[in-house]
């Protein structure tokens, strides 16, 4: 603020400078009145309407009162917590710098009083522990050493284990009847491969390039939302273990850490990260997303082009209903308006206050409250261009589901294309990435000269891995499995699974008779219309 106040011309201040230094003491003087005063339970209780709307974070007061209807996820979800202590639900979405950025410092309003803060303390420490929680516990302890661990479905199974029912829920669930989910995976069953032999493949190299930066082998993290749900550090493990093993996370714009802190946990400050944007529907709000990522280094940006609307996940959806019997004794106590000691506490808010817009909130689960701000009507026209204008970065659309779509791609001039139906979380029935791959090899070939052309979703083994590399693509993303090997065992999952791949990439490059990435063509992969029997 002090930096648009005008430049003293003289050395005796200007009238109108001494009357906005005065405003802006008085504007500085005002919040600092404001943000002294303590609270108690039960003033902040008395605003938990639409009228008046605060919530507790961290034992600090916020009115979100002209916030509500601006949140992505809509206002019901901060209705549900009014007038009450909301930290534990908001602490493992939303970045550090959420509050700083959606609300102004007038917002602010000041600390819980001593005697509040240490009565929400003791009602953490004297809650009783749900089934769920109990769960959890009992996998923790019986989680097999790291050592232990051979491949990325037992990271998945120990991961299933630890996480909560809910954040499981959301980071496996997918569209429907999850069909494309399961078919990602199936799809590679069909394609087998034709070993050379008599090849010397003692010096193997599994390296290379995307998009012009270095990688250990052809694998990078694809972008996946609220990586703190199922570990306090969240993507910061992955970006770590990422730079250890010098392999590419691609960061979604639904992190759960800010993107800052995101790139300052890069081990250096040359290690590539990309960015995955979801575009806000105001051009202006997506181009500061841009650039904040630009200036902070990160190197690419994906545009997500397949998720303008949330399908509907069906698991994800309903596993609050699935936790509701388990936890019904802590709603009750809840409900009840007091706590352990006796005092009261705040009530929530009325039905009447969070009826509006539920009956669609209820339907989109963790990720309906981050999307509602998308734009809806991007186009090949308007989009592309747009998104040139504001950045000098390379540019790669995620989400390509058809060969149509990818030669549109080519000739719109982007530098890369992810295959991609969103791990099956967006239309169902969509054809699992490794067949859309296969038939724009098939159909059109001359897309591979054009621009770079990625895959992901169902890849578990190297082996599908060297699939994708011989029918063209130049690396595959993983995502699910990054984030339950950071859910189970934190940075050392990851690097854990990178080094499966990597020790799978290498062995089944020597028993095809490939020395480098560039030996991997369509020759050495064939695909069959018989499917093999087997357990997923």
């Amino acid at each position: 603020m002090i930096g648009h106040l005008p430049e003293k011309r003289s050395n005796r201040p200007s009238a109108h400078w001494s009357i906005c230094a005065n405003t802006l003491r008085l504007e500085l003087f005002s919040h600092c009145v404001v943000m002294s005063k303590s609270w108690s339970l039960k003033e902040v209780a008395k605003h938990n309407t639409q009228s008046s709307c605060w919530v507790i974070i961290k034992s600090k007061v916020y009115d979100v009162t002209d916030f509500l209807h601006e949140h992505p996820g809509g206002a019901q979800i901060i209705l549900r917590h009014a007038g009450r202590d909301a930290t534990t639900v908001y602490e493992p979405i939303h970045p550090p710098d959420a509050l700083d950025k959606s609300l102004s410092l007038d917002k602010h309003l000041g600390d819980l009083d001593t005697a509040a803060a240490r009565q929400i303390t003791q009602e953490k420490e004297s809650r009783k522990k749900t089934i769920d929680e109990i769960r959890m516990e009992e996998g923790e302890a019986r989680k097999p050493p790291l050592s232990r661990i051979l491949n990325l479905r037992e990271l998945e199974e120990v991961a299933k284990s630890v996480l909560s029912y809910k954040t499981w829920a959301f980071y496996s669930s997918a569209s429907d009847d999850e069909i494309t989910h399961y078919e990602n995976m199936r799809a590679f069953s069909r394609f087998f491969f034709h070993p050379r032999v008599l090849v010397p493949v003692s010096r193997c190299d599994p390296s290379t390039t995307i998009l012009g930066f270095k990688s250990s082998i052809p694998v990078f993290v694809s972008g996946a939302s609220l990586a703190r749900l199922g570990h306090p550090l969240g993507e910061a493990n992955i970006t770590r273990g990422a730079g250890r093993t010098n392999v590419i996370q691609m960061v979604s714009s639904y992190a759960s850490l800010s993107y800052e802190q995101i790139s300052e946990s890069r081990i250096t400050a040359s290690q590539p990260l990309f960015f995955q944007l979801y575009k806000h529907k105001d051009d202006k709000v997506a181009e500061t997303h841009v650039r904040e990522v630009e200036n902070l280094g990160y190197n690419a940006i994906f545009l997500t082009v397949d998720a303008v609307v949330i399908s509907t996940r069906t698991r994800d959806v309903r596993a609050p209903f699935v936790l509701e019997e388990q936890e019904r004794e802590t709603e009750q106590q809840l409900a009840s308006g007091r706590h352990a000691s006796g005092q009261e506490m705040p009530l929530r808010p009325s039905d009447a206050d969070i009826k509006s817009g539920e009956e669609d909130g209820n339907l989109l689960g963790t990720s309906g409250a981050l999307t509602k701000s998308k734009d809806q009507d991007m186009s090949w026209k308007r989009t592309i261009p747009w998104l040139r204008s504001v950045t000098k970065l390379p540019i790669a659309l995620k989400g390509i589901q058809c060969v149509e779509d990818a030669v549109l791609a080519a000739e719109a001039g982007v530098d890369a294309i992810l295959i991609s139906n969103h791990g099956g979380r967006q239309m169902e029935y969509s054809l699992p990435s490794i067949e859309v791959l296969y038939k724009l090899r098939e159909q059109r070939p001359d897309v591979f000269d054009k621009l770079e052309v990625y895959v992901d979703g169902g890849i578990r083994r190297g082996t599908d891995v060297l699939k994708a590399l011989c029918l063209g693509a130049k690396a595959v993303g993983l995502g699910r499995p990054f984030m339950y090997a950071q859910s189970a065992y934190g940075e050392e999952g990851v690097v854990k699974a990178v080094q499966i791949l990597e020790r799978e990439i290498v062995t089944s490059m020597r028993l095809l008779g490939a020395t480098s990435v560039k030996d991997l063509v369509p020759e050495m992969v064939e695909r069959v219309d018989w499917q093999p029997r087997f357990k997923l």
